[in-house]
Order: C-alpha cells, then structure tokens, then sequence
C-alpha cells in the first residue's frame, strides 16, 4: 500500500541539519508540508533555501518551552491543521562532563539530560495537548539510539547519553500507551552511528571507522547517511501507518546483531 502525504503537515524539532533535515527534505518530496526548527541562524538560513516556500523555518531552542509553543501556532496558522511531530534535537553532553560514570560530573549529567530528556517532553507535551485540545488523531516520532539498549564500552562511553536514549524508548512507550485512546500513535527511531555534526569526533576517528566495518557491517561497513532513516521516518509517521504505535525501529546498519571486531 503506497504512503499517501496528502494534505500533511509535520514539524521538524531539529530540522534544519542532519537526520532531521533530510528527512523534512523526504517529506516535502512526498507532498507534505513542513516547519523546521533550528538552533543555529546560518542552518536555518539553508534550510530556507532549499526547502519550498509553502514551508516554515524557524530558529529556537528545544530546551526553551516557548519554542514548540510558537511552532505550533505558526504551523498552525500556515497549514491549518498539523499532522504530527518529529523530534531529533538533542545532543552530545560530553564537553560539559558526560563520559565514564566515575569520571562524569553532575552538570555533564545535568546537561545532556536537558538536551536529550527535557526538550522532548517539551515538545511531545505540547503536541499531545494540541491534538486533545483540537480532538484530532496525531503521530508523534522521536529520535532515540542504538546506545539507549545496546552499548559499546571501548569508543562510546557517555553514560548519561546512554540513559537518556533509554529514557526515551521508556518514555514514548509510556505516552504511546497512555494516548493510544485519543488516536495518538509514538514511536522511536534508534539510529547507530550516523555521520551528522554531533557525531564529528567518533566519524573522523580512523580506528573507530575500522571497527565499524564489523560493527555495523551493511553496505561496506561505513557510518549511516542522513538519508538512510528517511524510509522509516516516512513509515511511522504516514497516515496509513494509523495501527502501529509503542514502537522501537533501529537504523543501524546491523550494529545491534554484530559484536564487532578489534584489531
């Protein structure tokens, strides 16, 4: 059965680099509209290039709860209704502190709670009250990871990482149930390693590529595209996919079955 986008409408938390804006990309190519958030003005400035004019572009912060708050109204008044959310902001902790448990520190904690935790409640929160309030069915996707529940000790060890990525699954698993009575479907992607800005140390680091050739062996061994969660991202968050919610999906070319290799 094809994916029919047909008078949909999403908004991108953390559209505008990245998975997220590939797959706002995706989804604008399959008819569907779009409004993109951002943190940074000159990504945000990019997007506005490439993506068609009856598409949104703003820049906010996640962790901010004013701006999903602003999305929503401006997607609203643009699109008339809204389809859904997805939702990929977040980011490293690791140079405020994230790392080892005996060597991270509470504001490395702290922090990449905020920036992978919080901001998605955020969102999430004020997406489910703006389908009760307008008492429309909705779709929900947020992005989670392979380390939330499948660790690698030797070149991957941010602990606080690691649990918030679980946290997520735990948590969109527990709203998916709760408003699963309302027609609101949530659902987790769980890419590997991805080549995307957040990941620019482990991507250039020529050891941690050689392990990957075992680790994640599909398609050579090689760090994921931005591109390749676009299928999954278009299948959880088509309207035809209204009987799967509580879902965890890994894109993660084969890491979570390979043990990978040492040298």
């Amino acid at each position: 059965m094809p994916m029919d986008f047909k008078n949909t409408s999403y908004i991108i938390m953390g559209g505008t680099t990245g998975m997220g804006f590939s797959s706002a990309l995706a989804l604008q190519k399959q008819g569907s509209k779009v409004l993109v958030i951002g943190r940074s003005e000159d990504s945000c400035a990019i997007a506005k290039e490439q993506l068609n004019p009856d598409c949104l572009v703003m820049s906010g912060d996640a962790t901010d709860p004013e701006t999903i708050e602003k999305a929503i109204i401006m997607a609203k008044q643009k699109f008339g209704e809204i389809t859904g959310l997805f939702h990929v902001a977040g980011g490293s902790g690791r140079r405020f502190g994230d790392g080892p448990l005996d060597k991270m520190t509470l504001e490395g904690w702290n922090k990449t709670f905020e920036l992978n935790l919080t901001s998605m409640m955020l969102s999430n929160k004020a997406m489910v009250n703006y389908f009760l309030e307008h008492k429309k069915s909705g779709v929900i996707l947020n992005m989670g990871s392979v380390l939330g529940y499948s660790p690698s000790p030797k070149y991957f060890v941010t602990h606080a990482y690691a649990a918030t990525k679980a946290a997520i699954i735990g948590f969109s698993k527990s709203i998916a149930s709760y408003y699963a009575q309302n027609n609101i479907r949530v659902n987790v992607i769980a890419p590997s390693l991805f080549a995307t800005p957040m990941a620019k140390r482990a991507v250039e680091d020529n050891e941690i590529q050689a392990f990957l050739k075992t680790k994640q062996p599909l398609d050579g061994g090689r760090s994921g595209k931005s591109e390749d969660i676009n299928n999954a991202v278009l299948m959880f968050l088509a309207p035809s996919s209204k009987f799967t919610t509580g879902q965890v999906l890994a894109v993660d070319g084969g890491w979570t079955i390979s043990e990978g290799q040492y040298k």
